[in-house]
């Protein structure tokens, strides 16, 4: 009974996503209706659907489970991501939305970069697009894994077959209703991850009793455990824990919202500048709602379970801790609600991904270098199959559940936002840099990640804890700096563009 309730809530919510991909593909007339929704969201759409395509399975999987293994002392994460994120919202945001539209209506970020420096050689369009299509292929993989377990864990239905049932899907409404569908999906998901990461913990703690007895179960296992730290500061000192290695490392994630292309397609598509600021708003809200659940989901399902399990910590997979409670505290409905959650968070960053990526074979690829005069329906109809590729590439990475190419995926993050990051918020803000300095910090950003990656597990301690996004960005940043200022200098109608916005977005303050 558990498993056929639990299904048809979940059947429920699927054919209402493909739904609303059948209503955006009426909205859909050109190209920039399928790239970008025709910039014309509103600020709960922008918001939200920035939110969603943001956080992923991450927010009630993977950090629900860092707190429920290690303490409270993991929840440093989430206060670096939201400061990452408001600064995005508030630096980034605006100015984007502004440039991409006077820089030849840019609708894609390698788009923006080469209007940007008016590169007639085309080497940003060309190195940028291939870093999106190769990590986004990849991406979109780890997703649909993510995914399938979760059928398979949920309904013991075969792997495969749950790969290829939440692809469908997936890919079905991505298809048929481009970039409005991905965004007003993301907008019904955010609000449901939401709702559940409030729902779950107010139970939890009904159930426990009192907030205290957390703080004195978490206390209690952590006289016997090395893993699992009662307080914020790990164990430490407030000054040798706010000075080290692994606290830095954990604050530097919110470096990375910089350069996410799905989250930065979100501010080219909202209808005005005042939309940007409305929504941010909406945005740090949700944000910061759902980023506290999803620390109280982890830490009280500590005290849940230990009160439950008789004194022992669940065996299970700790980022498994959220459909364990799920399945537990409610029954079977309420549960499939739940757990609808989890899968609207993997899907509202797969078909982010999955449409960046098939905006860069269209957009920049197709029509950047081979069919510059190809019409609109031409254009809408290649981007339709780009998904089709990419989504089929993934697919095929996917079916191997354990296949190690997936291990790249913990390290995109840091990929995008060393590559992307600097390059992007420099070219907003500073009128002297020049196109060959963009280049430089996206290569020297993304070698630095790579580098990093594989040299760490040889550095003494305690710089092999140190996130391999700082040295990217610090590479970056310097290179970009360094060949801007020495290097060859941009043609004068960069300066005058640039200017121009600059005026433009004073204008809107």
């Amino acid at each position: 009974m558990q498993n056929i309730a639990t299904l048809i809530t979940f059947l429920f919510y699927l054919v209402m996503m493909l739904g609303i991909g059948v209503y955006a593909y009426k909205q859909t007339n050109d190209l920039s209706d399928y790239i970008l929704g025709g910039r014309k969201l509103g600020r709960w759409v922008t918001a939200l659907s920035a939110g969603a395509s943001d956080m992923s399975g991450w927010l009630l999987m993977g950090l629900p489970g860092a707190i429920y293994a290690g303490g409270f002392s993991e929840a440093w994460i989430g206060l670096g991501l939201m400061l990452g994120a408001y600064w995005n919202w508030k630096i980034t945001a605006p100015r984007l939305r502004i440039y991409t539209e006077h820089a030849g209506n840019a609708l894609t970020l390698p788009d923006y970069f080469s209007n940007r420096f008016l590169d007639e050689t085309k080497i940003l369009r060309v190195v940028s697009a291939s870093i999106i299509l190769i990590f986004f292929t990849v991406y979109v993989a780890s997703g649909l894994t993510a995914g399938a377990k979760l059928f398979e864990a949920s309904f013991q239905m075969d792997y495969h077959l749950a790969l290829f049932v939440g692809g469908a899907v997936i890919i079905s409404y991505t298809f048929i209703g481009g970039f409005l569908a991905v965004s007003w999906t993301d907008l019904v998901q955010g609000l449901l991850m939401a709702t559940a990461l409030v729902v779950v913990p107010l139970v939890m703690i009904f159930e426990i009793g009192s907030f205290g007895e957390v703080l004195n179960v978490t206390h209690a296992i952590d006289q016997a455990s090395s893993s699992v730290k009662s307080d914020i500061f790990a164990g430490k000192s407030a000054t040798d824990y706010l000075f080290s290695v692994s606290f830095i490392s954990l604050m530097a994630w919110g470096l990375g919202y910089y350069g996410q292309p799905h989250l930065l397609a979100r501010f080219m598509a909202a209808d005005s500048v005042k939309a940007v600021h409305g929504a941010r708003r909406i945005a740090m809200s949700w944000m910061g709602i759902s980023m506290c659940g999803s620390i109280c989901v982890g830490l009280f399902a500590i005290a849940y379970f230990y009160q439950t399990e008789n004194g022992a910590l669940l065996a299970e997979d700790a980022e498994q801790v959220f459909i364990i409670a799920s399945k537990v505290i409610f029954n079977p409905w309420i549960a499939g609600f739940l757990l609808a959650a989890i899968l609207a968070a993997v899907m509202s960053t797969i078909d982010s991904q999955l449409l960046v990526s098939s905006s860069a074979v269209t957009e920049d690829f197709y029509r950047g270098l081979i069919k510059p005069s190809a019409s609109d329906k031409e254009l809408v109809t290649v981007g339709r199959i780009a998904v089709l590729v990419v989504a089929a590439v993934a697919l095929m990475i996917a079916t191997d559940k354990d296949s190690k190419v997936l291990d790249l995926v913990s390290n995109a993050w840091a990929g995008f936002g060393a590559a992307f990051g600097p390059v992007v918020l420099i070219s907003l803000v500073w009128r002297n840099m020049t196109r060959w300095g963009a280049l430089a910090g996206m290569i020297g950003g993304a070698l630095t990640v790579i580098l990093w990656i594989n040299i760490k597990v040889s550095l003494p301690e305690p710089w092999a804890q140190l996130y391999e996004m700082i040295p990217g960005v610090i590479v970056a940043s310097l290179f970009i700096y360094l060949v801007s200022r020495f290097g060859p200098k941009n043609d004068t109608r960069v300066g005058d563009s640039f200017d121009h916005v600059n005026l433009t977005y004073r204008g809107h303050l």
